[in-house]
This record gives C-alpha cells, structure tokens and sequence, in this order.
C-alpha cells in the first residue's frame, strides 16, 4: 500500500510539472535562467531541492478521508480508494469509549501536555473529542484513552500536515455498526453511537420530536421511550434491553 502510495505522489509530481510547463515552455526557461542570475547557482540548486520535497510531502488530496479501526489499533488517511498513510493508535478505554460513527475534523490546534503536539476535533455531539498526540506513548496499541484517539507524536504532526477542516473521518469497532460488537443495555445517563441510533428509531416513529441527535439518554429521550413501549405493549422501563430493540426494529444477527 506504501508502494501505491508512493506512486501516487510521483503521478501527482508529474502532472504538476506537466501543468506548470504548459504550452509556453520558453517563458518558463526565460524564467529559470533569470532565477539562476539572482539567486546564484548554488542557492537555485538548494530551492529547486527544498520546492520538490515540499511537493512531494505535501501533494494537495482532493478526496481525503480518515478511517479508524479501534479493533486494529489503526487509523488509515485514504484517500479516494487509496490508502496513504497507516499509523498505529490508541483507543478509549472500556468504560470510556472512542465514540464510534460518521465525524469531521471542526478544529486544529497545537497543544502540548497529555495532548501531545497536535490536536484535530471531531464533532461528536455528546462529549469533547479528538485525534491528538501522547505523553504516554507506550499506550500506543492499547484501550488507554477517555475516549480520544492518540497517536505517537512524529505521526500525529505528520497527519496534521495533510487534514483540513470539514476532512471526514470514520471511527468503526466490530460488525454491528453504532452497536460495536453488539446491544448493550442502555440506560439514562449513558451517551454513545448507540443512544443516537435508539433516539433515531424513536424519532422516525414520531416519539422523539427534536431536530438534533446528540446521543445523550436524557429526560426527553426517557419520556419518548416511556411512550413508546405503551404503543407496543412492552412494560414501562427506563432501560433499553432486547425487547425494547425488538420493537425498535434493531436486531443484530451473527
């Protein structure tokens, strides 16, 4: 994939010079024997050097997206259908989850401290959280976090220099989509992929009137159940277990 990569960026390389060349290649060499006269030879040589190492490690990807694998310990920057660059992470921890779904990068930042050296914000709805960098990077490979994705330092600074705002990125763990490897029972006060997914269900049966998911099992969210399982005959509960899913249309099949 490294490989792939690599070809990529070469490809990219030469279509930039083809470009840049276009169909008046006699101004460009007017242009190259005049920068020559005022920098000097030797100085030219030297930024001819530094602009193809700037190409050639930054290209500009249009189509750039973020993939992150909790069960892998891995995030892949890909970009169309090509994988880039695969760093090694780490994950929250159980009690602690990286919040699984669809996000955004909404914010950049160089922090320092536990963050480490660099900081890209997602916008998950019920909590702060991001892809940063470590103190700690022996955590890196396990579930250490409170929820971020951490990354050793050299790679998180290496990542930063190709994300944007609004660049998506996708965080799975296991088969079952937001329900990871499976239903948990839910209960007011928890938060995660798989309250939004309930709150989406109740929504679209017309029991959860609210314009934003923030996957937050609130009083609103509770009442919303509540009647629910009255329309369904299921007994009041303010836990979410197997039947309630059932009702809910959410089944998870091995």
């Amino acid at each position: 994939m490294l490989k792939k990569g690599i070809l990529i960026v070469t490809s990219m390389f030469c279509i930039i010079t083809i470009l840049l060349i276009g169909k008046n290649i006699n101004l460009i060499r007017n242009k190259t024997q005049r920068d020559k006269e005022v920098l000097g030879y030797s100085e030219y040589i030297e930024y001819i050097a530094w602009e193809s190492k700037m190409i050639t490690e930054n290209p500009e990807y249009e189509n750039l997206k973020i993939l992150i694998d909790i069960s892998e310990k891995r995030l892949y920057l890909v970009n169309g259908n090509e994988t880039i660059k695969i760093y090694p992470i780490a994950s929250g921890k159980l009690n602690t989850p990286t919040p699984i779904g669809t996000w955004k990068i909404i914010n950049k930042a160089k922090w320092g401290g536990g963050f480490g050296t660099r900081w890209m914000g997602l916008n998950v709805p019920w909590g702060t959280y991001g892809i940063h960098g470590t103190d700690k990077p022996n955590s890196i490979g396990s579930n250490a976090s409170a929820g971020c994705v951490r990354m050793n330092n050299k790679d998180v600074e290496d990542l930063y220099k190709y994300v944007k705002h609004e660049t998506p990125v996708a965080i799975i763990n296991g088969m079952f989509g937001p329900f990871g490897y499976g239903l948990r029972t839910i209960s007011p006060g928890d938060i995660g992929a798989d309250v939004m997914e309930v709150q989406a269900r109740l929504r679209a049966y017309g029991y959860y009137d609210v314009d934003y998911l923030d996957g937050k099992y609130g009083p609103h969210m509770e009442q919303a159940l509540y009647d629910f399982q009255k329309n369904h005959d299921l007994p009041k509960d303010p836990h979410i277990s197997y039947e309630t899913y059932k009702k809910l249309g959410i089944i998870i099949m091995d």
